[in-house]
């Protein structure tokens, strides 16, 4: 479970948001103890200035009228404002106690008391624990005279971090239902992610286990995983496709196999047992097993061709062809098959026929695979023409039947290992003749229309006379 992608992907979404919570607490209580402490200062100058106003106002009246210094206001002002009330200098009412807590200028510490301005500061009292944050006005009776002190007004620091741990307690409450509410999501949001992957996991435990009906979902979307599932689609396609053919082809190598070693075992015996033993029976027997001999050694042959060829262990001589023979060669050899069917077989060449550099034996091979293919399609009466022809720096030997013609959808599939209509075939000339023309350095080109016939080319790179 703790190692399974989806907690992997919940358990990292989790852990980004609580970054970013823990990021963002941060952030907000270092604000808010900004915003605090400037508000607090702010309260407590506006408090300090006014009640040093008062206080002076409260002087003269005491020195002008000789009233009674207000000694109970200290004690009222400090539980209507919630603050701490000093005073620091000179006695306002000589001889009177007017209810401020006086401090000697020692007990502010290093605290420099300026005589014409506001100052902020922190000190603890004597006598007490309480760390204060202050605001220290000076107190004049009249304008441009001299401060006879400076009346404090303070509150506990304490109060101002019991105001930010409140805010932190709230905001760790709301990232703590937050992270809860992301973490349902993200779960949720995972198993939808990860039940595609899972999806493909099984599958691929069918595939290595030999079985290629595996349902896969149909992709919904164009990101990579939905990109992946139709990859992984087409790959078990092919390859249930790969093992079709594998079955197809052994089974068509194994009736290819079985109906020459068949006809050579009959004779073999008959020859061994001496129920042929007529001269002409014998020869023809021979001639027999001769013949099935041929066609087994050119069926191995052809798939031991094709497997250097896609294995790429294959060479090819460099030597200098001309055409015109190969083409000669090539044309001949399937003479007396279009006389004995009746088909109109006609080789065009071009005056000069060019020389090229290449293999003129797997030339031969490639252009005798694209003849067998033309005879073996097009019917008896038909035409099967041999054309060669040069420019543009290649040369061109196109090999044009009046076959059934060949549909959009085969043109590709006709060039593949073990495919082939014909039951009489194995489906391995045409791949063979297209690996040999890419490894001569050229290509097979295919053009076809059905009920007319096909036309297959073969493009080779030319080369300079001789």
């Amino acid at each position: 479970m703790l190692g399974t992608l989806r907690f992997r992907l919940t358990a990292l979404f989790l852990t980004v948001v609580l970054v970013f919570g823990l990021v963002s607490i941060a952030l907000a209580v270092r604000l808010f103890q900004d915003v605090t402490r400037t508000e607090s200062v702010r309260e407590l100058s506006r408090e300090a200035a006014g009640l040093a106003d008062l206080y002076a106002q409260a002087a003269l009246r005491s020195s002008d009228e000789g009233t009674q210094a207000p000694a109970f206001a200290a004690r009222n002002l400090e539980l209507a404002t919630g603050d701490k009330l000093f005073y620091v200098g000179l006695s306002l009412f000589p001889g009177q106690r007017f209810g401020l807590t006086r401090l000697h200028r020692s007990a502010l510490g290093d605290v420099d008391l300026p005589r014409d301005g506001l100052v902020i500061f922190e000190f603890t009292p004597p006598g007490d624990d309480t760390r204060l944050i202050a605001a220290a006005q000076p107190v004049r009776l009249a304008r441009g005279t001299e401060a006879f002190g400076w009346l404090v007004v303070a509150k506990p620091v304490t109060e101002l971090r019991a105001q930010w741990l409140t805010l932190l307690g709230r905001l760790a409450l709301a990232l703590a239902v937050g992270i809860g509410l992301a973490g349902m999501l993200f779960w949720w949001l995972s198993r939808r992610l990860t039940e595609p992957v899972l999806t493909l996991t099984r599958a691929t435990q069918d595939v290595a286990a030999g079985r290629y009906d595996v349902e896969i979902p149909d992709s919904r979307g164009s990101d990579e995983i939905s990109l992946l599932s139709d990859r992984f689609r087409r790959m078990v396609a092919r390859l249930a496709e790969g093992e079709q053919l594998k079955r197809s082809f052994l089974m068509s190598v194994s009736h290819e196999l079985r109906t020459p070693l068949t006809a050579i075992r009959g004779h073999v015996e008959a020859l061994r047992e001496g129920i042929v033993s007529e001269p002409e029976q014998v020869r023809s027997s021979l001639d027999v097993i001769a013949s099935e001999a041929d066609r087994l050694e050119r069926l191995v042959g052809d798939v031991l061709d094709l497997a250097k060829l896609q294995a790429h262990r294959f060479t090819v001589r460099q030597e200098e062809v001309d055409l015109g023979r190969v083409l000669d060669h090539a044309y001949n050899a399937f003479t007396e098959e279009a006389r004995r069917r009746d088909i109109d077989y006609r080789l065009e060449g071009v005056p000069e026929p060019p020389v090229i550099v290449s293999d003129g034996d797997r030339v031969l091979q490639v252009i005798s695979n694209l003849l067998s293919n033309a005879f073996r399609w097009t019917p008896d009466g038909g035409r099967i023409e041999l054309e060669l022809a040069a420019d543009n720096g290649t040369v061109r030997v196109d090999v044009a039947d009046s076959g059934p013609g060949i549909t959009a959808g085969q043109r590709s599939r006709i060039f593949e290992p073990f495919i082939s209509n014909d039951v009489n075939g194995t489906g391995l000339g045409l791949p063979i003749a297209r690996e040999l023309a890419i490894a001569l350095g050229g290509r097979i080109e295919l053009t076809s229309e059905l009920g007319i016939g096909s036309r297959f080319r073969l493009v080779l790179p030319a080369a300079v006379d001789a």
